[in-house]
């Protein structure tokens, strides 16, 4: 189906106006109730039906104690600085009470299940590169290789052992819901199911600032943020992932990561995985900026009535800073393999600069993974996401 026109970075769809619309008015008339987005309210919904303890489970009390102050300075953020419209209200209440929803039962997981945080996993392979750099490129390519692990859609956004295919099952509905809501969303960010998935879902779940400053104006959680240490917050990611990996059976191969947010915090991921294997992707700064604020107009525009370009743009510029500074310090002191791939060097022949990053990581670079990264890149050319690069006139991400 062909995508509606994007006439502005903050165009929203038809949908979304009308979702809008109608929820403004059943709250105004009183036929819903509508969200409450008070820490307290929604701590106690979503944990219904635990006791206490269940939270604990595997955690330090560290760990708890750093979640509740996080939840508490990001719902106050978003209920005194993000201005949600009805729909917004409505969004960012579901994403607040599956956090919560998720820390308790991953808690019960782990208290009655602690074997999981023992699973021992193969040295990762660590995409590190701003967002709108290639790394999701090169993320799939790696992923792609028969040796390797990699992390799906289903798994990072619903954690969780259940059914057989139940995680995929409300995946797709999720994905159909937020598509219809948000008809540039695949053309900006392509996700399926069962498809190579960065893990910023893990990242959230312990209320990192990343993906919620992608959505929302909440200048003081991202200030607080960035100065809070965020080892907590890798420490439950590295539970998620033990967990995933025991339930996959697949924590001997080495894992692909990437989330662009690690440039943020590399100096802590490094000090977590200190055998790891980096790829960093590079890429010229004006052309980051102008796509990674592209994708975050179209994430607020939905939530918010007030969105200012300038006011995202200033927010990039001060992000792409941060992470090359922090990036830059950590990457000083690595003396572990790494392998850097410039944009457009990997755009105009991404087999030789494979090549070149699996013999700078001591890597074997089979006759199968390069089958399989052939078949990836071509089932990519009829991917969405070139809708995106058209929009901005560049090749795609």
């Amino acid at each position: 189906m062909a995508l509606p026109p994007r006439e502005h970075p903050l165009a929203r769809g038809k949908l979304a106006e009308r979702a809008n619309a109608f929820l403004t008015r059943a709250w105004d008339n009183g036929w819903l109730p509508p969200p409450s987005l008070d820490e307290s309210d929604l701590w106690a919904q979503a944990a219904k039906g635990f006791g206490p303890e269940a939270e604990t489970g595997g955690r330090s009390s560290h760990d708890v104690a750093d979640f509740h102050e996080r939840f508490a300075i990001l719902c106050r953020a978003v209920r005194e600085e993000a201005d949600l419209n009805s729909l917004g209200q409505a969004m960012a209440w579901g994403q607040l009470n599956r956090a919560v929803t998720n820390r308790v039962r991953l808690g019960q997981l782990w208290e009655d299940h602690p074997e999981l945080l023992h699973t021992k996993l193969a040295p990762p392979i660590i995409v590190i590169g701003h967002m709108r750099s290639g790394t999701t490129r090169v993320h799939k390519l790696l992923a792609a290789d028969p040796a390797h692990s990699h992390t799906r859609y289903c798994d990072a956004y619903h954690p969780l052992p259940g059914f057989a295919g139940m995680s995929r099952l409300k995946s797709a509905l999720e994905l159909k819901m937020l598509g219809a809501l948000n008809p540039w969303m695949q053309s900006i960010h392509p996700m399926a199911p069962g498809d190579v998935e960065e893990e910023l879902a893990w990242l959230s779940a312990a209320l990192h600032h990343s993906i919620y400053e992608t959505q929302w104006h909440i200048p003081s959680f991202s200030k607080w943020s960035e100065a809070r240490d965020p080892a907590p917050i890798y420490r439950e990611f590295d539970r998620i992932w033990r967990s995933d990996a025991a339930r996959r059976t697949n924590a001997d191969r080495p894992r692909v990561l990437k989330v662009p947010a690690f440039a943020e915090d590399l100096d802590t991921l490094l000090t977590m995985y200190p055998d790891a294997r980096l790829v960093v992707t590079e890429r010229k700064g004006e052309a980051v900026l102008r796509s990674a604020v592209s994708l975050c107009a179209n994430q607020m525009a939905v939530q918010s009535d007030t969105c200012d370009l300038a006011r995202i743009e200033a927010l990039w510029r001060h992000k792409l800073s941060l992470r090359d500074k922090r990036m830059g310090k950590a990457l000083a002191s690595w003396r572990g393999p790494i392998a850097r791939l410039e944009f457009d060097a990997l755009g105009q022949d991404w087999e030789r600069e494979i090549t070149r990053c699996y013999e700078e990581l001591g890597l074997n670079l089979t006759t199968n993974a390069k089958a399989a990264m052939r078949d990836s890149i071509r089932q990519s050319a009829n991917s969405p996401h070139h809708a995106h690069a058209q929009q901005l006139g560049t090749q795609p991400e």
